[in-house]
């Protein structure tokens, strides 16, 4: 029987089980209900990365994905209002 290394099962994981681990990660819990250990969390999160990698998903739909190209200003229109202080004496 061959020896089955963690980098091997993540490169022969199915889409379906990645699906299942990315939803098991956001939910923090497990398809029946039980909650999700730190150690399960992280094994989870390495093997999602490693399928991403090695199935080549785009880079906008991995996991820890940032969007650093969006400006907050662009989030409300355009430039930034300027705001009137006003003083109480």
């Amino acid at each position: 029987m061959s020896e089955m290394t963690f980098d091997k099962m993540a490169q022969q994981m199915s889409p379906e089980i990645y699906h299942n681990l990315r939803r098991a990660v956001e939910l923090r819990k497990w398809p029946d209900g039980r909650m999700l250990s730190r150690e399960q969390l992280a094994l989870c999160l390495e093997a999602m990365i490693k399928y991403e990698r090695e199935h080549q998903v785009p880079e906008q739909q991995r996991t820890g994905y940032l969007d650093r190209t969006k400006h907050r200003d662009d989030e409300r229109g355009g430039e930034p209002e300027a705001e009137r202080i006003k003083w109480r004496e």
